[in-house]
């Protein structure tokens, strides 16, 4: 992101870090890009700083003394859709599920490179609410999708006509949720809780089923998809 003209307001980072040494990192990093950065070093600090400051977006690490991370996340969610994103050590399948489940908007494994997390960042911002006007069309090089329609094309042409592909109810269903949220790491749990239903339990292989046929459908490869993206153990991300 290129530094905010004269006179409008920046966006603004809170970095939430017990750490000192990686809160200065991040505010050098940021504040070099544009950015404004609040820093906070206690998941009480951090609910302080989140209500006095109203930031664009949060950097939150879950091992906090006190409240930690996960306490972090549920207690902002009960009255802010502030895009959160988690930078920690952990790299389990558990933490990442129950971060994601409790309200992050992404998941960052330590360590990172400032490169990647600057694009999580302009990625959860898109996200945010009021950030853009949703449009009806998804474009891609190889595919367009009309979410009014429901109507899929494919080819070299696919931004102005293509060749149409079917898409089952369910496949439709799915690609919908993913791409009105490009970028972001969803859950198989949440997956299924917004196709099916919070009490539906699939088999356990039904989404990945899913998956590969909407691959076979849309992506140019689809044995090496660059937009239907899979986190081993985790969920599916889609990339714009």
């Amino acid at each position: 992101m290129t530094a905010a003209a004269p006179g409008s307001p920046r966006t603004k980072v809170l970095v939430v870090d017990d750490e000192r040494s990686i809160r200065r990192a991040l505010a050098l990093n940021l504040g070099a890009r544009g950015y404004e950065v609040v820093q906070a070093d206690s998941g009480e600090a951090a609910m302080q700083a989140a209500a006095a400051e109203h930031p664009d977006v949060i950097l939150l690490d879950l091992g906090l003394p006190g409240i930690d991370g996960f306490g972090v996340i549920q207690a902002l969610r009960g009255w802010t859709d502030v895009p959160i994103i988690v930078l920690t050590v952990r790299d389990d399948d558990a933490s990442k599920i129950e971060a994601l489940d409790s309200g992050a908007d992404d998941f960052v494994t330590k360590p990172f490179s400032m490169g990647e997390l600057l694009a999580r960042v302009r990625a959860a911002l898109r996200r945010a609410p009021g950030a853009t006007t949703e449009s009806p069309d998804i474009v891609t090089a190889h595919f367009r999708l009309d979410l009014v329609a429901h109507r899929a094309f494919v080819g070299e042409a696919a931004d102005r006509a293509g060749e149409e592909v079917r898409l089952t109810p369910t496949e439709w269903s799915i690609v919908a949720y993913l791409v009105r949220n490009p970028g972001r790491l969803i859950t198989h749990r949440q997956l299924v809780t917004a196709v099916w239903g919070p009490t539906f339990t699939p088999d356990p292989n039904l989404l990945r089923v899913h998956m590969a046929h909407i691959r076979r459908k849309l992506e140019a490869t689809p044995s090496s998809p660059v937009h239907f993206i899979t986190d081993s153990g985790i969920g599916y991300r889609f990339e714009l």
